[in-house]
């Protein structure tokens, strides 16, 4: 009794067109499953994650107010609607908006003690988000991660870029 020759396997396609796809893919990937933890803490205290960038923001240049316009430019992501988000983080009393006396088409933004208080509150919660989204990491792991990142978003960055 003979036995059929197996048929031949056909090479399974490329998963990925080229190494930059794969590179970009992976942190599209990596991004979405980081921001789904973060998500969980941010959805705890009725913030997004930008709303809460900008609180932060605010928090590192208080008491001072910050034009609308600088905010937009040192935010981690573009946000289409500042408008918006800060019409929510007002009406929450978390910020307040005052026009330049010095220029009335400059809206000043500055946070408010109960913005700097949730800011407070989110601290130790954010922190553990973060420890377990990359605790598993090493410092020096840390560190590289952070050097290829920057290095991949430099040529992408305008160049007055706080994040440059």
């Amino acid at each position: 009794m003979s036995s059929a020759p197996a048929p031949k396997r056909r090479s399974a396609a490329p998963r990925f067109d080229s190494p930059e796809q794969e590179a970009y893919l992976g942190l599209w990937r990596t991004y979405d499953r980081l921001r789904a933890l973060e998500d969980e803490v941010f959805g705890r205290f009725d913030l997004t994650a930008q709303q809460y960038n900008l609180l932060r923001l605010l928090r590192a240049a208080h008491p001072d107010p910050v034009p609308t316009l600088k905010l937009v430019d040192r935010l981690v992501s573009r946000a289409p609607d500042i408008t918006r988000m800060l019409d929510k983080l007002e009406a929450g009393g978390l910020i307040s908006r005052i026009r330049s006396s010095k220029d009335r088409r400059t809206v000043l933004v500055g946070v408010t003690g109960s913005g700097v208080a949730l800011l407070d509150q989110i601290a130790e919660p954010l922190r553990a988000c973060h420890e377990r989204q990359l605790g598993h990491l090493s410092v020096n792991d840390l560190k590289t991660l952070t050097d290829l990142l920057h290095a991949a978003r430099l040529p992408h960055e305008p160049g007055d870029s706080p994040w440059r």
